[in-house]
């Protein structure tokens, strides 16, 4: 039976949903509860992570879904834009013959939708899955000083999200949610969007959300794009520093991060994040120049991803300290997936 034979025996099509937002904003965690909400709700699911870095660490905080059931595939990194485009297309239709309702694809964080829209129009995907919801996770903690290219990112996966789920607020924090949204809005009107973000935003706490909520996600569709993004070189946009096996114990690498965030020599980290191990002990690093979680965990890689633009590789290799006797290599690459 070919591909296309199977595809005409099946009812309905797949459907898929992109989790967009700017990095460190929160997605990962996002879809291990609203996987958990499709699940209960007797969805077959399936999760691609779609990034463009060597290592993906994230696949590895899912490991609660796949422990439920959920399958948990990733295109491979460390290759060119036209490379990993091709790759994400091969897992989509491999993924697609395995019979699923639906399937969330988490790209990273300086991810272009346009590739999404893009790669499903193509054959065979085009008659096989059906776009579902953009959901678009918005950090109210986000830096209001991005680059243009950054911004330019950012802007369109706003404007192309069915529904903005805003991330990191409290009652506490209320102000700096209304600050946000404000700059929100004046990013994508910066870059030629009409739309009024308040219509579509969710600002919820996650963990209090009720089912009407997560059925209003759920259903939340996608937006027409009508943002202008400028051209750039996609492979030259961002960068990202791989330190591999590092030694360091927690309290060296709470004194070497806000190093790296402060310092022009860095060049500009936006996130930082990995694993590393202390004895017996497994910790996840998640960081951003506002906020920096370090937790135990119950396993994990040893490594550390720094992802900025013009990363200077030398000097935040050497912020980072580790135990005499060892050494940590680092892996430089090129992101792409940004804005035409």
């Amino acid at each position: 039976m070919t591909n296309g034979e199977f595809f005409c025996m099946r009812q309905n099509m797949v459907k898929i949903d992109l989790i967009t937002g700017f990095l460190g904003s929160g997605k990962t965690t996002f879809i291990k509860k609203y996987g958990s909400y499709l699940m209960e709700k007797g969805e077959n699911l399936g999760i691609l992570e779609n990034d463009f870095g060597a290592v993906n660490v994230d696949r590895m905080l899912l490991s609660d879904l796949q422990d439920a059931g959920c399958d948990v595939e990733m295109v491979s990194g460390g290759c060119d834009y036209d490379c990993h485009k091709r790759r994400f297309k091969t897992k989509l239709i491999a993924m697609g013959m395995l019979g699923y309702d639906r399937i969330l694809v988490e790209p990273s964080g300086i991810f272009d939708t346009d590739e999404f829209f893009d790669v499903l129009e193509e054959e065979p995907l085009n008659r096989w899955y059906e776009i579902g919801n953009v959901i678009a996770i918005a950090d109210v903690t986000t830096e209001q000083n991005l680059s243009e290219k950054a911004s330019a990112l950012l802007a369109a996966q706003l404007a192309r999200a069915g529904i903005v789920v805003l991330s990191k607020t409290s009652t506490e924090q209320t102000r700096e949610s209304q600050s946000a949204l404000a700059y929100f809005q004046k990013l994508m009107e910066q870059f030629g969007s009409r739309q009024k973000l308040a219509e579509k935003t969710l600002a919820e706490d996650w963990e209090n959300m009720e089912e009407t909520q997560w059925e209003q996600i759920r259903h939340s569709g996608y937006a027409t794009a009508d943002v202008e993004i400028p051209w750039f070189e996609k492979e030259d946009a961002f960068d990202s520093v791989y330190l591999l096996e590092p030694k360091a114990s927690p309290e060296q690498i709470r004194q070497a991060l806000p190093k790296l965030f402060d310092s022009e020599e860095a060049g500009r980290v936006f996130r930082v994040k990995g694993f590393y191990k202390e004895k017996d002990q497994w910790y996840e690093v998640n960081a951003t120049k506002k906020k920096t979680e370090i937790r135990a965990i119950d396993m994990g890689q040893s490594v550390l991803i720094v992802i900025g633009e013009n990363l200077q590789e030398e000097w935040i290799r050497q912020q980072i300290e580790f135990k005499t006797g060892c050494k940590s290599e680092y892996v430089v690459t090129n992101l792409g997936g940004t804005g035409k």
